[in-house]
């Protein structure tokens, strides 16, 4: 019995070596039937962390500020690490519960709308620090700082605060009561803003009109909180300021945190193990999103390579993917809720003639485009509404609404301008700037080349990096002819039309004095008046075409805008990913899980 003893000891000392070594087996000895035997195990390889690698595009992300934010890359980043009050299905645009569990709604005496939420409390704010996410601690370091309905409060404080700049503070000031005022410097006191804090988890917010958007505008990343102990400075805290979205100093509480920004070039996502989760907005199952900030061409070269795991398809791809046996069954070309448009300073020259801004638009093969360079399904543009969303015009109600293909007309709408103005076309002086985009430039370059066919016009082409060109198209010194994309912050026509190009919304922003500032740079007051009314207005039917007549006005009668096409996605995903397909171009990867 000794000796079996010492047999086994050696045995088990050798495998203790072996595993240390990490071998493909393990020796171990076991007792059959009270005889020792050796047997070899080859252990499963303990699961590694689930990593998914995607691109955000060109250039940098401009911010994770909630309260300015206004492109697709930080409001996706955003999406995930701060959680609002309510929440849009990516999916279906439905509207779910937030961080509120449940709200009710009330028409006061005055016409405005209170909604009381009543929040979660159960979610701390959280931080990477360095190792691993852990909880916000008191200054005291008792307890954990939860996300209370004061944190909701300074958001839209902050939102709201003219040294903010925020330029996404006219869509409260546009529904909010008391919020314009606040925004446009009337007055100092947040307390005439139509929010109250009624205790930790329960906030009211009264809006100017009942209308059923209401509830989803709370819910947007513009009414999402920012942990004022860090941005202002608390007993414990050194006041960052607008520094506090860095590594380092950032915090959250959404299904996701920051733990590394490298600026332009590359941004991680890591899950918050204390999100509690719930049945809209689950615990994340993948532990680190890793995104990259290359060019499309790039990003799917990557993808190719093995590198990321979900990319969009370059417009030179599009033929080869769908062609191709694996690559087209990862291929998915589906509806967006986003519209592809040009933008006009009507104020600057050439362009601030009317003709010259028709011409330009009637100049365009939308079709032509769609069949010759896009090649994804889109849907050529007539307004700028994307049809599915709530009140605005469809093919099927209004197929004459708006801005077609019209090479006569345009020509003659051309020709009358160069009359009166003893020009030629070749003498006009145009600049189309976008922002710097592979796939932007080919959308360009054709449509250059449509204006030189069509009118004989040379119009130069220039770019520029994502966060600088925003900057530019919404300052005094916006091109004449300037390139974005909208896609739904919520699903209702108000969201495109109204505040997109009413006076200060997104693309026609005005100074402190009213005074037009950058995007468009145009007020019609026909138009003011009718897309107020359409906001408010209950009949659906009456609604469409109040947003119908609005449309035109836009791209028929001033033509603000070249509308270009409705956009679809265009995108590969290795089938071991499995996620969901925003409609609104911000993705919720919490939803996502990789199985391999």
């Amino acid at each position: 019995m000794r000796k079996f003893y010492v047999i086994a000891g050696l045995l088990v000392i050798a495998s203790m070596v072996l595993a240390a070594c990490q071998p493909k087996t393990v020796v171990e000895t076991v007792i059959v039937e009270g005889q020792p035997q050796v047997i070899e195990v080859t252990p499963e390889t303990p699961a590694g962390p689930k990593i998914l690698n995607v691109n955000l595009g060109p250039g940098d992300v401009p911010t994770l500020d909630p309260a300015v934010a206004e492109d697709t890359s930080s409001i996706t980043i955003i999406e995930s690490t701060f959680i609002g009050l309510t929440q849009i299905n990516e999916e279906t645009s439905l509207l779910e519960p937030g961080m509120a569990t449940e709200w009710e709604s009330v028409v006061n005496e005055d016409g405005t709308e209170t909604i009381t939420f009543h929040m979660r409390n159960d979610v701390p704010w959280v931080r990477w620090n360095g190792k691993e996410v852990e909880t916000v601690k008191t200054c005291d370091g008792s307890a954990d700082r939860m996300v209370t309905a004061n944190d909701f409060a300074y958001g839209i404080y902050r939102n709201l605060l003219p040294a903010t700049a925020s330029p996404y503070g006219y869509l409260l000031s546009m529904v909010l009561k008391g919020a314009a005022e606040f925004n446009n410097g009337e007055t100092e006191d947040f307390a005439t803003v139509g929010v109250e804090v009624v205790d930790d988890y329960t906030i009211k917010l009264t809006f100017l009109a009942p209308a059923a958007y209401n509830a989803q505008i709370a819910g947007l990343w513009v009414a999402r909180p920012q942990p004022k102990w860090v941005i202002e400075g608390d007993d414990c805290t050194e006041a960052r300021g607008e520094r506090w979205t860095e590594p380092g100093f950032f915090q959250s509480y959404g299904p996701y945190t920051m733990s590394e920004w490298i600026h332009d070039s590359s941004l991680v996502l890591v899950k918050n193990p204390f999100w509690p989760g719930s049945e809209f907005i689950p615990q994340a199952k993948i532990d680190e999103v890793h995104f990259t900030m290359l060019d499309e061409q790039a990003a799917f070269a990557e993808y190719e390579a093995g590198n990321l795991d979900a990319s969009g398809v370059p417009l030179a791809d599009i033929d080869r993917v769908k062609a191709d046996p694996v690559l087209s069954k990862e291929l998915v070309i589906a509806p967006n809720l986003c519209t592809y448009y040009y933008g006009f300073n009507t104020t600057a020259p050439v362009v601030n003639d009317v003709r010259v801004r028709r011409a330009l638009s009637m100049a365009i093969d939308r079709q032509g485009l769609i069949d010759n360079v896009l090649k994804g399904g889109q849907e050529p543009a007539q307004w700028f509404s994307r049809p599915g969303l709530a009140g605005a015009p469809t093919m099927e109600t209004h197929p004459d609404l708006g801005v077609k293909y019209n090479p006569e007309d345009a020509k003659k709408q051309l020709d009358e301008y160069l009359a009166e103005t003893g020009q030629t076309a070749d003498q006009l002086d145009l600049t189309l700037m976008f922002n710097t985009s592979s796939g932007h430039q080919k959308i360009a370059e054709a449509i250059q080349q449509m204006w030189k066919d069509t009118l004989g016009v040379n119009v130069k082409l220039v770019n520029q990096e994502w966060a600088v060109y925003l900057d530019t198209i919404k300052g005094k010194d916006t091109p004449q002819i300037w390139r974005l994309g909208w896609c739904l912050d919520y699903p209702d026509a108000n969201n495109f039309i109204r505040e997109v190009f009413a006076v200060n919304g997104s693309s026609n922003p005005v100074d402190a004095d009213g005074n037009p500032a950058g995007g468009v740079m145009w007020k019609n007051d026909k138009f003011e008046e009718i897309v107020k009314q359409a906001a408010v207005e209950t009949d659906p039917a009456k609604r469409v075409d109040l947003y119908a007549q609005a449309e035109n006005i836009l791209v028929m009668e001033d033509a603000v805008i070249a509308p270009i096409y409705w956009y679809t996605r265009v995108t590969v995903t290795k089938p071991y990913v499995t996620r969901t397909f925003s409609v609104g171009g911000h993705e919720l990867y919490y939803k996502w899980d990789i199985n391999k």
